[in-house]
């Protein structure tokens, strides 16, 4: 007689080693997908923040004292000539100054009130919020009365 051995698997084993390779990778694909749904997208926040930057640079570059000015219809910003004329403005989509709308799906808030900062009095606290659907950035500034 003659020994052979013969190496390999047997057909239950083959198929309990798919089944077992499956229910990991199942696994596996299920806590990935968890971890995608609950990521924010880079590309909306790198779009609410150049929003709120926008809107930041537009009001820092305004007057710091009270200016008359005729109030703004809408969106428009254009009849807004000091920092405090923004306060409490709010929009449902991006406009330009206008009150063009040039992005919807976004919204923004602003707020501005006097603070002191580091010690000097008169300065004013600026916010602008900007929003997509759950997700929601904040960009805080300081303005002083150095060019008054």
């Amino acid at each position: 007689m003659s020994s052979e051995h013969q190496a390999g698997m047997t057909l239950i084993e083959l198929v309990m080693a798919i089944v077992i390779i499956g229910v990991g990778l199942a696994g596996v694909l299920m806590a990935f997908t968890t971890a995608v749904k609950s990521s924010s997208d880079p590309l909306i926040h790198k779009q609410m923040l150049a929003i709120a930057e926008e809107m930041m640079e537009e009001i820092t570059l305004k007057s710091y004292t009270p200016i008359a000015s005729a109030p703004a219809s809408g969106c428009a910003r254009n009849t807004y000539n000091d920092i405090d004329d923004y306060n409490g403005y709010s929009s449902s989509s991006i406009c330009d100054i206008d009150g063009t709308v040039v992005l919807g799906g976004y919204s923004v808030a602003v707020s501005v009130v006097p603070g002191t900062l580091a010690g000097v009095s008169s300065a004013k606290k600026i916010t602008v919020s900007v929003s997509h659907g759950a997700e929601n950035l904040q960009l805080i500034g300081w303005r002083t009365g150095y060019a008054s």
